[in-house]
């Protein structure tokens, strides 16, 4: 059994809405008992007085004062005895049980080979993914991110060109750079050959060349000089291509310049998951 938990969003939200009406309840009291203590009051007072105080014509509805009363003590019931404060929930249990199924599957799966990683990682794509991206993942004709260039040279190129948003790095959203296609290729080839862990590009020739212009084209007024994004202020280039970049982008989403990618960060994917939707991804074809 798990008890109240501020990070799934549903309990979040029933706290929240708790608090509005609460909040909202006293300000619309406050409100009218300050009405009644006007020194100009209107309506039509009875004839009884008392020391020349006149009494007005409209009292509370003795129904809605009751319910008023019994809604302000429920509120406090659920808010600080009842559910979720103090009692069981169902959100909580699904929470736990969801996490010992990864916990089991994580140590299940962990060893597993890389076409069995690819393989594992086609099927949750096709579930997860293949709505936006399409099943080819090539972004159904623009509308979202081809993902068989992500992770590749062509995918680097790609964000030189049209730049990048929608990661919420401190420094902001990447601009256009305004370098040729052969520049953008030297650059690409740089990154995946030296900065990036995979350690591996189709055009070694050029790394030379990528290193220079990647200094002399602003790359590392964002990126550092070292391409891992100055502690956090910009997208860390060693992780490009890789399931820690993954993980990042499934966590916190993406505005694309089409959408927006929402964030993943509520279906628990577990760390063999994205392995396996990053080797999957690693292993689709280029399609320009």
């Amino acid at each position: 059994m798990q008890w109240f938990d501020l990070s799934d969003p549903i309990n979040l939200i029933s706290v929240i809405a708790a608090i509005v009406i609460i909040g909202l309840t006293a300000f619309v009291s406050n409100f009218y008992i300050n009405k009644m203590k006007t020194s100009n009051p209107k309506g039509e007072l009875s004839s009884d007085r008392w020391d020349g105080i006149g009494k007005f014509e409209n009292n509370i509805p003795f129904g809605w004062g009751i319910c008023f009363a019994l809604v302000m003590i429920w509120g406090f019931w659920y808010i600080f005895v009842g559910y979720p404060l103090n009692s069981f929930s169902q959100i909580g249990q699904y929470n736990q049980e969801v996490a010992e199924h990864n916990q089991k599957y994580q140590k299940k799966w962990e060893n597993l080979s890389q076409n069995d990683l690819v393989a594992m990682g086609e099927s949750i794509f096709l579930v997860q993914c293949s709505q936006c991206h399409g099943v080819t993942a090539e972004g159904l004709q623009g509308k979202a991110q081809n993902l068989t260039q992500w992770g590749k040279e062509e995918g680097i190129m790609q964000v030189i060109k049209n730049g990048s948003k929608g990661l919420d790095f401190p420094l902001g959203e990447m601009p256009v750079t305004e370098i040729n296609e052969s520049d953008a290729r030297a650059v690409a080839a740089y990154v995946m050959a030296e900065i990036s862990e995979l350690k591996n590009t189709k055009y070694p020739a050029e790394v030379a060349k990528g290193k220079e212009v990647f200094s002399t084209a602003g790359c590392t007024a964002c990126h550092g000089e070292d391409g891992r994004g100055m502690e956090g202020s910009a997208p860390d280039l060693s992780t490009y291509g890789t399931s820690k970049f993954l993980a990042y982008v499934l966590e916190h989403g993406k505005k694309g310049h089409i959408g927006h990618m929402p964030s993943f960060k509520f279906v628990q994917f577990n760390d063999v998951q994205i392995r396996a939707l990053a080797a999957y991804i690693e292993s689709l074809e280029n399609v320009d």
